[in-house]
């Protein structure tokens, strides 16, 4: 078979071709590398009742999985018609159940996927306490190292104070983001992650006893170290977990825990702003804290199914699947299906070495769109502006007339609204989705970030200097919490196919952290060069240019499984932009200027393929379905 084409129809078949003649035997073609229309299969659609099973027998005796094979015949039935399980002979009530629950209660899940997200999740709280424990510190290792960021050498000083606070993110985008690949290969999800915690514990407490200021740097280094490996596994490691329904509003839950180890980060510099030359100490110390129950409890996780089947370990990948779903069917069915889309992604992609996939993710089509919109998100979550916030507010409200203590108050109020208004993306983002998180909240942190620009011309001697700046701060991150804050990771560990996904998210999180570094050194020259307001309009326009990127590049993800993107991401860039352009702009400017009610023409079309309208109908069937059974029973 080619290795760029999915098809058991003739060769010379178009694949813009409406292939009626599917009765006859054939199959739509659906060009992996170049999808220009648009379809997502499902691989088992197309296949007879008696093929499946066929390929069923055949698949669970090459993989020792026999005393399963009753689930797995009616698993792969079920994945060959989702939406038309009820009709899937010797199902039992309590299958049925389960599988009607995937519809009606989407959120009742076993307690090891919800003990999984939550312990994996409270690992991304390290990264949000050591941006804000440098925040605090900020106002005083300076003057203890004798590298004040005023007087005599300042410039050099606000540089060096710069190049101390980016060292996490040099570490991670220059070396230990790109450590993730073989770490996963041979330790798997769960060794990197504990791997990464170490760093995580000892790195923090280092910090708080070096003695000038290079120690502090190289401690910093170490941190990264922890944290580009961690933010490099953990959100894949979560999205692998995670059944595709509910994947955005758990992966997201990185995000959320971010948010909530910013804010303890900010009540850890209230709660030691007063102890004197221990102060900014404690502020960087006290980061190694969440990652304590990392440590610990990493193991006590199943490991990611996907990496067992990547390995061939299908015995374990299904144990594994067994502890994340609520029944044996669920478990089997999901082993079957994603093993039938990962022999076509290997059919794509083959495997290769270290050095090979990272080329690939430049000149294999699929992967390269993937690659250019994982760009896409990251990048834009610095040119937002959010980490001027997060690294220097207590510097800004500093230098917008508020005290030592005062700075500190207001940040801690951006923590705790950061922390909030991260709450509503995990119901928002598998239901508007993750593209439109962004369309909207881009705009919204524009105008924001400018108007607390502006602020800084009323006169520090009114009182609404310092009140309307805080106030267009704390708006600023009310947008920004549900849209590209939970987006990005969650985004970039969905988009890359199984063989790529280690060396991709790499390429990702260097992104991030790469230019999180180049904000986090240029940002206090940039204060006293450009003072706070064009600092402010400066970013205010990268977020206008992040939207319009955003718009051309970026593909929706909601509800499919990590599979099927391969579908999304064989659409040429081209044939997206083009539709995005002359389909959905006009479609927006009708609908919501002009107010007219116009329908717009979806880009994808879905072959037996589960959606929110094939969701809607087995909700109505299901519903009906057991109302007749319990007035029957």
């Amino acid at each position: 078979m080619d290795k760029t084409t999915i098809t058991q129809a003739e060769d010379n078949q178009s694949p813009l071709e409406d292939h009626s003649g599917a009765e006859k035997g054939h199959i739509e073609t659906v060009n992996l590398q170049n999808n220009v229309s648009a379809r997502i299969k499902n691989p088992l659609a197309d296949l007879t009742k008696e093929q499946v099973l066929r390929d069923v027998e055949e698949f669970s005796q090459q993989h020792q999985l026999a005393n399963i094979l009753p689930e797995l015949r009616k698993g792969a039935l079920v994945a060959r018609d989702p939406a038309d399980f009820e009709t899937v002979p010797d199902l039992t009530e309590t299958e049925l159940s389960a599988l009607r629950d995937e519809v009606l209660h989407k959120w009742r899940q076993p307690r090891a996927l919800y003990f999984t997200i939550i312990l994996c999740s409270v690992g991304a709280a390290v990264q949000g306490w050591d941006q804000t424990g440098s925040n605090g510190a900020n106002l005083s290792f300076p003057d203890a190292f004798g590298i004040p960021e005023s007087g005599t050498n300042a410039v050099r000083n606000q540089w060096l104070v710069g190049v101390i606070n980016s060292g996490p993110y040099l570490s991670s985008a220059f070396f230990s983001c790109w450590l993730s690949d073989p770490m996963n290969r041979y330790l798997g999800r769960r060794g990197t992650i504990f791997i990464a915690a170490i760093f995580c514990v000892l790195s923090p407490i280092g910090s708080a006893f070096t003695q000038n200021w290079p120690q502090l740097f190289i401690t910093r280094l170490l941190l990264g170290i922890g944290m580009g490996l961690k933010a490099s596994t953990i959100p894949i490691f979560c999205a692998e977990n995670v059944p595709a329904n509910i994947r955005g509003g758990l992966v997201m839950c990185w995000q959320l825990w971010t948010a909530f180890g910013i804010f303890l980060g900010y009540s850890a510099n209230l709660a030691v702003m007063k102890v004197g030359k221990l102060a900014w100490r404690l502020q960087f110390g006290s980061a190694f804290i969440p990652a304590i129950p990392l440590l610990v409890g990493v193991f006590l996780c199943p490991e990611s199914p996907r990496w067992y089947i990547k390995r061939g370990q299908f015995t374990k990948a299904y144990e594994s699947l067994a502890r994340l779903r609520n029944i044996p069917l669920q478990a089997a069915r999901d082993l079957y299906y994603i093993h039938s889309q990962i022999k076509i992604e290997q059919e794509i992609i083959g495997d290769s070495n270290y050095l090979t996939r990272f080329s690939e993710l430049f000149t294999i089509p699929r992967v390269r769109r993937a690659t250019l919109a994982s760009f896409t998100v990251m990048i834009a979550q610095q040119m937002c502006g959010i980490n001027i916030v997060s690294f220097y507010s207590s510097t800004i409200f500093s230098n917008a007339g508020a005290s030592n203590q005062g700075a500190l108050f207001a940040s801690w109020g951006t923590g705790l609204v950061n922390f909030l208004f991260a709450f509503p993306a995990v119901w928002t983002i598998d239901t508007w989705g993750r593209r439109t998180l962004l369309l909207f909240t881009f705009p919204q942190m524009a105008w924001t970030l400018l108007a607390a620009g502006f602020c800084f011309y009323i006169p520090e001697s009114s009182s609404a200097h310092l009140g309307l700046i805080a106030f267009f701060v704390f708006l600023f991150e009310a947008f920004y919490s549900p849209g590209e804050g939970p987006v990005p990771f969650t985004y970039s560990a969905e988009v890359f196919p199984l063989s790529h996904r280690e060396v991709g998210m790499a390429w990702a999180v260097s992104i991030c952290l790469g230019f999180a570094a180049v904000l986090s050194i240029t940002f206090p020259r940039m204060l006293y060069a450009m003072t706070a307001t064009g600092a402010f309009g400066f970013y205010a326009g990268l977020n206008i240019t992040a939207l319009i990127m955003i718009f051309l590049w970026v593909p929706e993800t909601k509800q499919r499984t990590l599979e099927e993107l391969d579908y999304v991401f064989a659409v040429p860039t081209r044939v997206h932009m083009h539709y995005q352009v002359f389909k959905v702009l006009p479609w927006w400017i009708q609908r919501y200027i002009f107010r007219r009610n116009v329908e717009l023409e979806p880009l994808y079309h879905f072959d037996k393929i589960a959606t929110e309208k094939t969701a809607e109908e087995v909700r109505k069937r299901s519903v009906v379905s057991a109302n007749l059974k319990s007035e029957t029973g």
